[in-house]
């Protein structure tokens, strides 16, 4: 199921009911960028400590912005035997434009080409998206708009703005008390700003949103003195409505946190800086401050390519590169456990991957991540009770045969193999530089020693 801004908000009750009656839930992003091209002292090096590799990526993070987050929200079906149902959502994100807010991000060519290759819509990100803010543009943006101390700041927005209200202007000079006219095409937190800025310039109008579009009404200055002073849509009503709705997935992301639910992802690192810096608060400087706030917001983090990367030598499982080739090793035959593992069933209206394989949408990924626990933990309790019985599989034993996985989240390209959440990180097992200097051969190069080694 895809959602935009035209259907969140209405769409946000059933998602609160999903997340809250959840085992876990799986996520996926796809950014517009991964890692800005930076100069060599900042490069990401196979001997970087956690917090030089944090310092270094977090400076891509501010960079780049999310595209597309999906959230699988996988539920046991009570009275069925270890079977769940999948919910699985593809949520088109923008950032929010309104007043003082007008982000900034880059695109990387190669990011945009891949997701391209596998039929991203860019229209629904860039026409569609829902717009979100973190907690510090929360705060600027509702200090403005309840102290009445904001403009309109995009010329987007301005030029729409202008055109609307010389088209009341027109109409109003024709029009008798009790008339009125519809303006269509309007639609999220820019609905309630025309009318903020309608009521504000023209005295003789009232505003009423409907499904049609935005109303405007011609009334006398008593009338209007009445609606203002009466009206549960008088103007602080309709501030805090701006503010829900610019607000956008944000409010659902603090409903993911409230819920504290396990939150299931495929090397999630970079998922965890963006959730982080989009929705939370600017990335801290700090690494364990960082650590601390991850850790606060979702305490209990499930990382598969942490678990089957530590499982798969063990079960001599052939090799495999992503997360699609991964699901398909446990739902194949090299599996012992395939026909006795987690029956997972796809939520009406979220059949979209019943037969067709979506790889690097967002939702399909999210739906993986969360089959690909599933089946792992089924293993993992599987070998547990290699000696005896098997005991009636559920989530809270799948979490149990986790439990050495829980907050160890995959790190790639530094000195440690992964980031633990909850406490200290392993120390490094890198090899120390090997500094190599070759005689009468300047400008030799790190490829060319290999080959002569090879040889």
């Amino acid at each position: 199921m895809d959602v935009g801004a035209d259907e969140f908000e209405q769409s946000l009750p059933l998602l609160q009911e999903l997340v809250l009656g959840a085992d876990f839930v799986g996520l996926d992003i796809e950014f517009t960028g991964l890692r800005s091209n930076l100069s060599r002292p900042q490069q990401i090096s196979l001997f970087d400590l956690p917090s030089e590799w944090y310092l270094k990526t977090r400076h891509s993070v501010q960079q780049f912005t999310i595209c597309q987050i999906g959230l699988s929200v996988f539920s046991s079906i009570e009275g069925e035997s270890n079977k769940y149902v999948a919910h699985s959502c593809n949520f088109f994100l923008f950032p929010t434009t309104f007043g003082i807010l007008d982000s900034e991000f880059s695109f990387q060519a190669s990011s945009v080409q891949f997701l391209n290759q596998y039929g991203f819509d860019y229209n629904k990100f860039l026409k569609n998206g829902i717009p979100y803010m973190n907690e510090e543009q929360e705060k600027k943006i509702k200090h403005n708009i309840l102290t009445g101390n904001w403009r309109v700041r995009s010329s987007l927005d301005k030029d729409q703005i202008k055109v609307v209200i010389d088209e009341v202007t027109r109409w109003l000079d024709l029009a008798e008390e009790g008339d009125w006219m519809t303006l269509p095409g309007i639609a999220g937190f820019q609905a309630f700003e025309v009318q903020l800025v309608l009521r504000q310039a023209l005295p003789d109008i009232w505003t009423v949103l409907r499904d049609q579009g935005i109303i405007v009404k011609k009334v006398s200055k008593q009338h209007r003195w009445y609606l203002e002073n009466t009206s549960c849509d008088r103007e602080s009503c309709w501030k805090e409505k701006i503010l829900l709705s610019a607000r956008g997935f944000s409010v659902f992301f603090q409903m993911l946190v409230k819920a504290q639910k396990p939150l299931v992802g495929h090397n999630m690192m970079m998922d965890l800086l963006h959730l982080h810096e989009k929705f939370f608060r600017p990335l801290p400087e700090s690494y364990d401050q960082f650590k601390l706030n991850i850790h606060n917001l979702f305490p209990i983090l499930i990382d598969t390519k942490n678990v089957t990367k530590d499982i798969w030598k063990e079960l001599n499982f052939p090799r495999v590169s992503n997360l699609s080739e991964v699901y398909e090793v446990l739902n194949s035959d090299l599996n012992p456990t395939k026909n006795s593992g987690p029956v997972v069933i796809h939520a009406s209206k979220c059949e979209k991957y019943v037969e067709t394989k979506y790889p690097h949408e967002a939702a399909y990924d999210a739906f993986l991540c969360g089959s690909v626990l599933l089946k792992v933990a089924h293993l993992l309790l599987w070998r547990v009770h290699s000696a005896g019985p098997v005991p009636e599989p559920s989530f809270s034993l799948y979490l149990d045969v986790l439990a050495p996985y829980v907050n160890q989240v995959n790190l790639i390209r530094a000195g440690v193999p992964k980031i633990n959440f909850s406490g200290p990180d392993c120390p490094s097992i890198r090899p120390p530089i090997l500094l190599l200097r070759v005689r009468r051969w300047p400008g030799v190069s790190e490829q060319q020693v290999y080959l002569l080694g090879a040889s």
